[in-house]
């Protein structure tokens, strides 16, 4: 639980690491892109880029792949990780700041529910444009980069032209 910041304190900064996975794999079918159901906490029920918090020793890529095999059981090399964007959003009780990465290369199958038993779905980059899951605030913004991202990946192939630096 995140505790409340008194009068006059500002509110915790919170760095989370998420990551936006794009099945390739199908070249008769769209690109698709993991959303996971939040099961807990204010915001339950909402969809969200799968992904946590980065602990003091680590940086957001190694949290991105921890978090990754803890929640989905699938791993992803730091090294595959490519920046799309990142959000900064103000909540009432911490300020969140999320750096994104695109993965289109992970090795272990995804299901319907994650290892913390949350739902999962792949959707489209229609679906996602067209708001069908409703997501926490701080992860709307980043939809238009991700369809960005997306295209890049339609028309180029690989990793779309965006390189890891």
């Amino acid at each position: 639980m995140i505790a409340a910041a008194t009068a006059g304190q500002k509110p915790r900064t919170l760095l989370v690491s998420a990551g936006v996975l794009v099945d390739t794999t199908n070249s008769n079918h769209p690109p698709r892109i993991l959303l996971a159901e939040r099961n807990k906490g204010h915001l339950q029920g909402t969809w969200e880029f799968p992904g946590g918090k980065v602990e003091i020793s680590e940086s957001p890529e190694e949290a991105l792949v921890r978090e990754l095999q803890e929640e989905l059981g699938v791993h992803v090399d730091s090294t595959s990780l490519v920046p799309v964007a990142f959000s900064s959003h103000s909540y009432p009780n911490f300020h969140l700041l999320m750096p994104l990465f695109g993965i289109t290369q992970w090795s272990g199958a995804i299901g319907d529910v994650g290892v913390e038993g949350q739902r999962l779905v792949f959707v489209t980059a229609e679906e996602l444009r067209a708001n069908k899951y409703q997501m926490p605030p701080a992860d709307a913004p980043l939809i238009p980069h991700i369809l960005r991202y997306v295209s890049s990946l339609e028309r180029q192939g690989g990793d779309g032209g965006f390189e890891r630096q």
